[in-house]
């Protein structure tokens, strides 16, 4: 049997809660080799990263040159992968450098515009890279928005409610502008006013899309991601939730996306478009 090279994956973000658990998933997958890992927080650089994962020492030092990672990780007999759990300040120039450099990016951080996520795609289909922009790893999270997309054909009415750790630098998240997103693709405008409404506080009823769907966000100590989309109609309440209770949950959709990014050769948005 013909041996099958690993596929080296960068992490971008290493140190974070995202990035740790992503080094324990990657080091303990058979296909896969770290070949790196990035973090712009100084007291990391240098540290084993396994050990700041929690793990077996790795040998692979933290450093906070994003750039000389990416020429190692073209280096290998497989393209390389960047998985990149970072800030929105710098997730899209991130996301260039790592096309530009012919290694392919499976984007968790959100905060990326609709204008950068095209640009992003545009470079990427030119490059014929493939790259991955997914705003929730969690299968349960994929088949929420599949049943919300099955009651919009029979509600008129729905609002969303994101709650996020208050580390969360972005609001809303992007998995409820994605849920939005979904819900606006049925072609349909929701919520239809009853009444002439006024906010005494501003911002009292969310951020709110084009297609008239509310948009509401919560950050507390104590929550990791939840999700909830509520339709109203006379005389019901259909409601959907999500909860993590632990970021382990993400880490079968990530290794997914790191195996199914080598074989694309564009951008997709979404892990319901992998699976």
């Amino acid at each position: 049997m013909a041996e099958v090279n690993p596929i080296p994956v960068v992490v971008n973000g290493a140190a974070g809660k995202m990035g740790k658990e992503v080094i324990k998933a990657v080091a303990a997958a058979e296909d896969m080799m770290l070949v790196g890992a990035v973090e712009r927080n100084p007291q990391y650089l240098g540290k084993d990263v396994g050990e700041i994962a929690g793990c077996d020492p790795l040998e692979v030092p933290i450093v906070n040159d994003l750039q000389s990672i990416l020429v190692l990780a073209t280096q290998e007999k497989v393209q390389g992968v960047m998985v990149d759990f970072t800030h929105p300040d710098s997730v899209y120039e991130n996301v260039r450098s790592a096309i530009a450099y012919g290694v392919r990016p499976v984007v968790g951080t959100t905060g990326l515009s609709t204008e950068q996520i095209q640009d992003l795609a545009d470079f990427a289909e030119k490059a014929s890279t493939g790259a991955l922009i997914i705003p929730n790893f969690s299968i349960g999270m994929v088949l929420l928005q599949q049943a919300a997309m099955e009651a919009a054909k029979y509600f008129d009415h729905v609002e969303i409610i994101e709650l996020h750790h208050n580390q969360k630098a972005d609001a809303p998240s992007g998995t409820a502008i994605k849920t939005a997103q979904m819900l606006a693709a049925k072609g349909k405008t929701y919520n239809e006013k009853q009444v002439a409404e006024t906010e005494n506080i501003s911002g009292a009823r969310g951020g709110v899309t084009a297609e008239n769907i509310n948009l509401h966000s919560v950050r507390l100590p104590g929550l990791i991601a939840h999700q909830e989309v509520i339709f109203g109609a006379a005389g019901q309440i259909y409601t959907l939730r999500h909860d993590t209770t632990d970021r382990s949950c993400y880490m079968p959709g990530v290794l997914l996306a790191i195996r199914q990014v080598t074989q694309l050769k564009s951008l997709i948005y979404g892990l319901e478009k992998i699976l």
